[in-house]
């Protein structure tokens, strides 16, 4: 499932992230499984509402790695 997040467009990161779902571009939501509820939660809403697929299988570590950062993710977005 990540190799779409290594290989696709995407943003990485809470205010990049909630731009891109609020106009539209977002595919999938990967919201991290050990980040803070209070930065991820309201993403969350944001995307049932949308109905955007949201997925909290990975840690913060993977998603910065699958996004190439050297530090972790709380959220990243596959764009369309």
């Amino acid at each position: 499932m990540l190799q779409k997040l290594t290989s696709g467009n995407k943003v990485v990161g809470v205010k990049q992230s909630r731009k891109a779902i609020r106009e539209g571009h977002a595919a999938q939501v990967y919201l991290a499984c050990d980040a803070a509820p209070a930065m991820t939660d309201p993403l969350a809403v944001i995307c049932q509402e949308l109905d955007i697929p949201v997925t909290r299988d990975y840690s913060m570590a993977q998603l910065g790695r699958a996004c190439r950062i050297t530090v972790g993710a709380a959220v990243a977005v596959l764009l369309n």
